[in-house]
């Protein structure tokens, strides 16, 4: 009997895996997709991105705003987390930095076009923006903090300011594409480092 037991647990344990990979497949599919085409994309590009059929897309994300979100969300934990990640194997905390600053910016890049997205919902999108300080302006300062401490920048700088500089650099990017918003942020990192570090 308690073969059987375990026996019949397993397959509900696989299809709670099968599900957990088919909503990581989706959301990595959909941020991919919302770069190149942006938050309106349609749901069957996503979905032949995925190379998962479209109920399953709308079974985890009933709505445009719930995919939307989810994105948003799983983009800033992969922000998040590959900040002490680059640390740990980075040449320098500098480089760490800078490898940081390019996820960011991909990040930034996805995000674009989410208010209007959500502009139906204030409150979700405080929500989300309230998330995205917590748990990236951490990271940013544990980056910083690093590359302060190893002398490979100037003390000064704030995780916030740092961050909503990337960010207004890289508001219009979409509409002229004579502008690379990464050259002007090379140079920005570049103003930051220690004379002495070069």
């Amino acid at each position: 009997m308690a073969a059987e037991g375990s026996a019949g647990g397993s397959p509900s344990r696989s299809k709670r895996a099968d599900a957990q990979r088919n909503r990581e497949t989706v959301l990595t599919a959909a941020a991919e997709v919302f770069v190149t085409s942006g938050v309106d994309a349609p749901i069957r590009r996503i979905s032949a991105r995925a190379g998962v059929g479209m109920a399953t897309i709308y079974r985890h994300f009933p709505t445009r705003a719930d995919l939307v979100t989810a994105v948003y969300q799983h983009q800033i934990e992969a922000c998040a987390e590959a900040g002490p990640n680059l640390l740990a194997d980075a040449d320098s905390p500098l480089e760490a930095l800078r490898q940081w600053v390019d996820l960011f910016v991909d990040f930034l890049v996805t995000k674009h076009g989410l208010a209007d997205a959500l502009q139906s919902d204030s409150d979700r999108f405080a929500a989300l923006h309230a998330y995205f300080l917590d748990r990236l302006l951490p990271v940013c300062a544990q980056l910083l903090d690093a590359a302060v401490e190893a002398d490979e920048i100037r003390p000064g700088t704030q995780p916030y300011e740092l961050m909503r500089g990337i960010g207004n650099l890289c508001i219009g990017r979409d509409n002229d594409p004579r502008y690379d918003p990464r050259r002007l942020i090379t140079l920005l990192l570049q103003g930051l480092q220690n004379p002495r570090a070069t």
